[in-house]
């Protein structure tokens, strides 16, 4: 199981500084939608190059013109990019092909999507790399999560990797864990700690221990 660090309410300066807290227990930095949006894919190419040793995510939702979204975020830097799994299938397909073009991962993120169990299985058939289960900030407002997703996916995809995202926490972990998920997606969680690194070492260790 991987552990990936979303940062999405940050600068470039301050990303750095957070990753520069945790990285000895994150495997992947996703630069989040918000700050994509604030700062372009040079917060996705200024953080590849200060922590080369890191995988770095672009979390672009993509949604359309998929196959150029793709190739940009590579460019940059990124190791894997996400498009959301409401998109056509064209689109889909289209950022998959391109992906495998530029030895590049791509993340598909279920959000909003109403039949997770049906899309699962077909993302899984277009050669997605990962299919994350994701509750979205304004869901969580209502106390929901995606564990129940989790277990779905886990139980049609073939050969794609699985990931959650949204709200997880170390009082949440052990549940998540439980399921194991390819990859656990932990933004808050970490940077809104007081002591961002004693909360990713022990995330991290209740990884190891799953």
């Amino acid at each position: 199981m991987k552990l990936q660090l979303a940062l999405d309410l940050v600068n470039i300066p301050e990303a750095k500084e957070v990753v520069k807290e945790v990285e000895e227990y994150i495997d992947i930095v996703e630069i989040g939608t918000p700050v994509v949006i604030n700062e372009g894919l040079k917060a996705v190419k200024e953080i590849k190059e200060a922590f080369p040793s890191l995988s770095v995510l672009a979390d672009l939702k993509i949604m359309d013109a998929a196959g150029y979204e793709v190739m940009k975020a590579s460019e940059a830097g990124a190791d894997i990019v996400t498009i959301l799994g409401v998109a056509e299938d064209a689109s889909i397909q289209g950022a998959v092909e391109e992906a495998k073009k530029q030895g590049k991962e791509l993340l598909v993120d279920m959000i909003g999507v109403k039949d997770i169990e049906k899309r699962a299985k077909e993302l899984d058939q277009f050669g997605a790399d990962y299919i994350c289960v994701h509750t979205g900030y304004d869901l969580q407002a209502e106390g929901k999560n995606s564990f129940e997703d989790l277990h779905t996916i886990k139980s049609v995809v073939k050969n794609a990797k699985t990931a959650i995202a949204g709200g997880i926490k170390l009082e949440t972990l052990p549940e998540v864990i439980k399921e194991n998920p390819d990859l656990i997606i932990v933004g808050g969680g970490i940077t809104s700690q007081d002591d961002k690194a004693a909360t990713a070492a022990k995330i991290r260790e209740l990884i190891n221990q799953g």
